[in-house]
């Protein structure tokens, strides 16, 4: 069914690739003196943490950590909050180690920030604290300044492209049909030849499934990993410092839009056809896309395909189903199957993820998760994250979990479609019309006559409503 953005209840990403270990102890003698080897990360407080983010002419942090550090470090310190304080210690640091050895270190820790978290960047508070930090501990070399100019052209380069995408989004939802008028059923007896559908534009599954793999993968591409834990950030109404908007989540939303509408768009094109037989052959044909979904790994489509057909307007069209060949519509459903934490989609899951690693093909790297289900992953390892230990320090392994999850996420999102476009299709993806629920049910109804007194006062309510 449609889902909403926050659900009510080995390896870790970085810029450069991935590191197979993190272990860091609570108890930290100094910079740079976590050890590489150890036990498993347990705890620490938030000034410790961002102590050892800081390098030295001797210390750098591991990139896992600066990732990992970055990503969860939000969810109690705002991004310019924690940029100030490591313009603090720089400050304080260059008094002890040699200019030269540090400087550039410092550099190196800006550039990750920025390749990784770009966004963070868009505040002019954030770019003056960058360009303050970097006065202070430039030293007087051209090749430094030269990388630096590097640094700020792809932040640049990065920050156009994010906000090219998120208008393409916004022009996306407007240039939409949200829905269609109810009084539209009435076309249900006698269509206009204007009215198109789904069958009119494409007849083949795979390609379908193709193209709405295109759609999956440029909403993921927009995603920032960031997103996935300011979704989470609760402002605390007693600290008037919180100024930063750190609920900055339009692409997440901008998603959880799409599987919505992609529910709304396969039950509005099951409920159209006014004639048993049309419809049969639609159910028919997302069943066969949705397999091919399956099989190129976008279970994000596959879910909401099965969500649209699974809507109650399109369920109890009994005579139509009965019409229609559904065993493998039964075999898919299994594989989604929510028993056991979804354990049948999380095995498949697993299996597109090993088929991912070792492919040699863009075809088979393509591993798109049902995106719900990874929310409501990451909204419980972020309550995990926010909650402070009785000590008061952070609990940094649940950071490093959340941080795998979310590296995960963004390996899976810089694969490149490898299918062609067919712009006719996504336009229609993209602006066809789809019933409200109500229009659902009215077409349902004007389609399959009401079962029971329930049903029927519901469609004499809709009927009365259309006419008004």
């Amino acid at each position: 069914m449609p889902q909403t953005a926050c659900p009510a209840a080995g390896t870790m990403f970085t810029p450069t690739g991935f590191s197979p270990h993190l272990a860091i102890c609570s108890d930290s003698p100094g910079p740079g003196a976590w050890p590489s080897d150890g036990p498993p990360i347990t705890s620490a407080s938030l000034d410790t943490l961002i102590q050892h983010l800081v390098p030295t002419t001797d210390y750098y942090p591991e990139k896992a950590y600066v990732f990992t550090f970055l990503l969860s470090a939000r969810l109690f310190i705002s991004p310019p909050e924690l940029l100030a304080r490591l313009c603090e210690t720089c400050i304080k640091q260059q008094h002890l180690d040699q200019m030269r050895k540090f400087g550039p270190k410092i550099l190196q820790l800006l550039t990750e920030w920025t390749e990784t978290f770009p966004t963070d960047f868009r505040e002019e508070k954030m770019v003056g604290l960058f360009k303050d930090i970097i006065h202070r501990i430039a030293p007087c070399d051209e090749a430094y300044w030269k990388t630096l100019n590097q640094v700020l052209q792809t932040l640049n380069q990065k920050l156009a492209a994010i906000t090219q995408g998120e208008e393409s989004i916004v022009r996306v939802n407007t240039s939409s049909v949200s829905s269609i008028s109810d009084k539209l059923v009435a076309f249900k007896a006698k269509p206009p030849p204007i009215q198109k559908d789904m069958l009119s534009i494409c007849h083949d599954p795979y390609t379908l499934a193709q193209q709405l793999t295109h759609v999956e993968l440029e909403h993921l591409s927009n995603i920032g990993p960031e997103e996935f834990v300011q979704a989470f950030v609760q402002k605390d109404p007693l600290d008037s410092s919180q100024v930063y908007d750190q609920k900055k989540t339009t692409n997440l939303e901008a998603y959880v839009r799409w599987f919505n509408r992609l529910c709304y768009l396969v039950a509005t094109e099951i409920c159209m056809p006014a004639k048993k037989k049309q419809r049969a052959q639609v159910i028919e044909f997302f069943i066969d896309v949705a397999r091919e979904c399956f099989n190129i790994g976008n279970f994000n489509s596959l879910m909401a395909i099965i969500s649209g057909m699974n809507m109650s307007p399109v369920s109890r069209l009994k005579k139509t189903w009965g019409k229609a060949k559904t065993a493998k519509f039964f075999i898919l459903e299994h594989q989604m199957d929510p028993t056991g934490n979804f354990y049948n989609y999380r095995t498949a899951l697993r299996g597109a993820a090993h088929r991912s690693q070792t492919a040699n093909s863009n075809r088979e790297k393509i591993v798109i998760p049902f995106f719900s289900l990874l929310i409501k992953d990451i909204y419980f390892l972020n309550e995990g994250c926010a909650n402070r230990l009785p000590n008061g320090h952070v609990h940094f392994a649940k950071f490093v979990e959340l941080a795998r999850q979310v590296g995960e996420f963004m390996t899976w999102k810089q694969i490149e479609c490898p299918f062609e476009t067919d712009r006719s299709i996504l336009h229609y993806l993209h602006t066809a019309p789809i019933f409200s629920e109500d229009g659902l049910y009215l077409a349902s109804y004007e389609s399959e006559s009401p079962e029971n007194q329930v049903e029927k006062d519901r469609w004499k309510a809709l009927r009365y409503d259309r006419y008004q």
